[in-house]
């Protein structure tokens, strides 16, 4: 697949840093018009001034979408600065993890809320408008940590829950010609990753078959790839990008 996206237009969530904005800067540089999403505005404000002064076609758009006016509101935005859209890619996240025993009521909403529910709300924002054109491509953004990972009952949920969001709008939409996928990162280079105790990141490497942690650019490729106009029988499918970390028990 030739992974062209000119003419095409993108919302991608939470795309101020990390793995969203990987996936912003690859769909923009194939010539797509990229929609950034984030709710700091900071962030987000420059990754698309980035990728306009790199010579391509991007705006961005602060809202909560975790709320339904938040998630309307980003769709909205797409409609009204570029009068169609065509990809949605919902990468926003967070992770809170705690042990079942000592996890907060707090700890598992917000989790829920922002990994899941807000999935779902741009997911039915967006296909809205794909329905009506007969075309889409959605992609969400899972996680390895959907198989289940110690002290992430929340985020395990959440990602669980993603996968399973997806396969269902596949048998939704597929109809309509909208195809629904999900991709799941391993451990990756993210400023989260980054954040982590120096040997700590090298423990967890080595847990990965290939011996170390992936890159944002190497899941933004899987992102592409399922965005492609040549995808359309792709659909409801799972493609990990974890360096074989998901085939074992690592």
């Amino acid at each position: 697949m030739m992974q062209g996206f000119a003419g095409r237009v993108a919302i991608v969530t939470g795309s101020g840093q990390g793995i969203g904005e990987a996936i912003a800067r690859r769909l923009a540089s194939g010539g797509a018009y990229v929609v950034l999403n984030d709710v700091m505005a900071e962030r987000v404000e420059r990754a698309a001034a980035e990728i306009q002064e790199a010579g391509h076609q991007a705006s961005y758009h602060v809202s909560d979408i975790a709320t339904g006016e938040g998630a309307d509101h980003l769709v909205e935005h797409a409609m009204n600065t570029y009068g169609r859209l065509d990809i949605l890619v919902n990468n926003a996240g967070i992770a809170k993890d705690r042990y079942l025993a000592k996890m907060t009521d707090e700890e598992w909403d917000s989790v829920i809320r922002v990994n899941l529910s807000a999935q779902f709300l741009t997911c039915r924002a967006a296909a809205r408008i794909m329905i009506d054109r007969k075309y889409g491509r959605i992609i969400n953004i899972a996680s390895r940590a959907w198989l289940g990972g110690p002290g992430q009952a929340n985020y395990s949920a959440s990602k669980g829950g993603v996968v399973s969001l997806t396969r269902t709008l596949a048998l939704e939409l597929g109809k309509f010609q909208i195809t629904a996928n999900a991709v799941a990162p391993g451990l990756i280079d993210t400023p989260l990753f980054r954040n982590l105790q120096p040997e700590v990141q090298e423990r967890l490497a080595k847990t990965v078959p290939v011996q170390r942690v992936g890159t944002p650019e190497e899941v933004a490729d899987a992102v592409a790839f399922f965005a492609d106009d040549g995808a359309g029988y792709l659909n409801g499918q799972l493609l990990y990008v974890c360096g074989g970390r998901s085939v074992g028990s690592y």
